[in-house]
């Protein structure tokens, strides 16, 4: 069966903030939407293609029943979640007792940091670092020190081991948010990039937040390689957190996992996200899991990663060819672009606000990149029909980069 990745979706007044963008969003009132001009989204991130089928039909059958009382997750909610990665990741020996339900990944994260810190306590990232993570962990008591992620002679982002243990070392870190794939950058983490990293918090007993939400999204000739697949101590060292929302477009149902093998983690874990009495699952979004992950979801995702994959190259050959001074590693994953624009404003005397108003005002609704750590960066989703990826770097090319 083929699905719809082409059809322009009109979300005004549909409760979506990538368009009916909220009032405190301060950034985008930075400019002013010039006449002839309409708005493409390509900043939050969430996607702008219709979801799979039978995402809607397992919903709809549950809503057309009349009671939504108190209830407890179904044995196939599990059993789908076991068989998705199984067959997607080849992951071997996952059980029921292994899975627990978060209402998203980032409250898991701070569940698993309240489980494994105290406040204040530092924890290891990498930047660019996703902004999600900077809020979250901040907000709640916890210090980032960050070790920057380096772009080899390829180009590609690699993690700097060195800068890392000389990092846990001087800041007596135990914790460690990774993200695989990485956002914002896109980076597929290779297992002997993985294994090292995890010899590395072996050795200095650091214990892993794998934030791997983003891991169905892998683009053509890459593939996802699980944390906790590496090793027997990386199995029982990492708590994992996944979710169907970046991959079928459910970020607004709520409702993501975590995999933990350790029982003493899992134990705790558990605890920790039962205290508020607000972390239970939401009835709806697991018969959106159960939808997500029928044998239609996989063939639904192989077909969006190739429009992902078409669109990535698409777009990133248009920046190396048209728009000269920016700079972009290609993403192996996910479906962000991080533009690099410091020396294109350098040369062109203009300051990355600018820049960014300059995109706003054309309707090139792109995300500013500084909250990221980068201080020169913008980020872009492609997520939309291609003709609309098309028509967004037209406008670039012609009223911001290159007018």
């Amino acid at each position: 069966m083929q699905y719809d990745f082409t059809s322009i979706i009109d979300r005004r007044g549909k409760d979506a903030i990538a368009v009916d963008i909220p009032e405190t969003f301060e950034y985008f009132k930075k400019a002013k939407l010039k006449a002839g001009f309409d708005q493409i989204p390509m900043w939050v991130a969430d996607m702008n293609f219709p979801t799979v089928p039978t995402v809607i039909q397992a919903m709809k059958e549950r809503v057309e029943h009349p009671a939504y009382g108190y209830f407890m997750p179904r044995e196939e909610y599990y059993q789908e979640i076991i068989c998705w990665h199984k067959k997607r990741n080849h992951v071997i020996g996952l059980e029921q007792s292994h899975i627990g339900y978060e209402n998203s990944v980032l409250g898991g994260v701070v569940s698993a940091l309240n489980i494994l810190c105290s406040k204040g306590d530092n924890v290891l990232l990498h930047s660019p670092t996703y902004i999600g993570f900077t809020g979250a962990l901040t907000n709640n008591g916890y210090h980032i020190v960050l070790s920057p992620l380096v772009l080899d002679e390829e180009g590609v982002w690699r993690m700097d081991l060195e800068d890392m243990e000389r990092k846990i070392v001087e800041n007596h870190i135990h914790v460690a948010i990774f993200c695989s794939p990485h956002n914002p950058t896109g980076r597929v983490w290779e297992r002997e990039e993985i294994e090292k990293m995890m010899e590395l918090y072996k050795k200095y007993n650091v214990y892993v937040i794998s934030d791997e939400i983003w891991s169905d999204l892998i683009l053509r000739g890459y593939k996802h390689m699980p944390t906790q697949s590496i090793s027997e101590d990386a199995k029982n060292r990492t708590i994992a957190l996944y979710a169907p929302s970046k991959t079928f477009n459910l970020a607004g149902l709520v409702g993501s996992y975590h995999i933990i093998y350790n029982p003493w983690l899992k134990d705790r874990m558990d605890k920790e996200s039962s205290l508020s009495h607000y972390n239970n699952m939401n009835l709806l979004s697991m018969y959106a899991l159960i939808g997500a992950y029928q044998h239609e979801g996989y063939d639904w995702v192989d077909q969006l990663c190739g429009v992902l994959t078409e669109n990535v190259d698409y777009a990133v050959h248009y920046i190396e060819e048209n728009f000269q001074g920016v700079k972009v590693s290609k993403p192996q994953g996910t479906y962000m672009l991080f533009l690099d624009c410091e020396q294109w404003c350098k040369e062109n005397k203009k300051t990355i606000d600018e820049l960014q108003i300059a995109g706003l005002e054309v309707g090139v609704l792109w995300q500013d990149g500084r909250p990221f750590h980068g201080e020169f960066g913008i980020r872009m989703n492609l997520a939309l029909p291609t003709v609309r990826v098309k028509e967004a770097f037209d406008r670039l090319d012609k009223y911001v980069f290159n007018k």
